[in-house]
């Protein structure tokens, strides 16, 4: 099989053999994919070398027979999306997450959107938590672990502003009169999640928490490794 013409981002990249590499690819019509770029790494070979890397936006083609590619075609379409500082770490932690949860070649066309959207949205503010947050939701959604934000899962009434949840994993959000286990989290949070407006700080905060536990459930236990080496460089620094 053959792909031409195709957009991507290299989400990580590995050494291959003596010469190559292994790409780890998110691309819009084929999801995540594996490629090999062979010779790149050999004195005087190109092959847009210097373009294969993260948040490069490419135009990209392979031929493949089996689980891995071999790339064909590497051009970028634009500059790199500039992440400086902090943003380097959080558009590697948006990377990390899609490298984990995406299976190989499954498409996630509106997932590789918010993808491209929040990388651009981190270039231009820094690391910024409302991004990250939606594109975690929109990330459980395209996986089809969508979060129920609008109505109770016990009473089915719609989620009130000032009412107080509990967030079970396995059924929703439901008012907290009723239930006890779960994560808490306000109404008027499920709400702003819903319509991914987290302006108000303590809406964000709880945001985080709930996602961070539905994601942790999906992770195994396993914790990622960008967030904890983000952690340890805030405590050298």
């Amino acid at each position: 099989m053959r792909t031409e013409d195709e957009r991507g981002f290299v989400l990580h990249r590995y050494p291959y053999g003596e010469t190559s590499v292994l790409l780890e690819v998110f691309s819009f019509a084929f999801g995540r994919v594996g490629l090999v770029a062979r010779g790149v790494r050999s004195p005087g070979k190109g092959f847009a070398g210097a373009h294969l890397r993260p948040f490069q936006p490419l135009r990209l083609g392979w031929s493949s027979r089996g689980e891995l590619g071999t790339l064909t075609q590497a051009e970028a379409l634009e500059g790199a999306i500039d992440l400086r500082g902090d943003a380097v770490w959080c558009g590697f932690y948006v990377n990390e997450l899609v490298l984990r949860l995406l299976h190989r070649h499954e498409a996630h066309a509106e997932l590789y959107e918010a993808y491209e959207s929040v990388l651009r949205a981190l270039s231009v503010g820094g690391c910024q938590e409302a991004p990250l947050r939606i594109f975690e939701k929109r990330l459980l959604a395209s996986l089809g672990y969508g979060l129920g934000l609008s109505h109770d899962a016990q009473s089915g009434e719609p989620i009130r502003p000032m009412g107080r949840y509990r967030y079970v994993l396995e059924e929703g959000a439901i008012e907290s009169a009723t239930r006890n286990e779960g994560l808490g989290v306000m109404g008027g949070t499920l709400i702003a999640l819903a319509k991914e407006d987290l302006s108000d700080p303590d809406q964000l905060r709880e945001a985080k928490g709930l996602l961070r536990s539905v994601l942790a459930r999906l992770l195994g236990g396993k914790p990622l490794h960008t967030r904890t080496l983000f952690r340890s460089m805030r405590e050298i620094a």
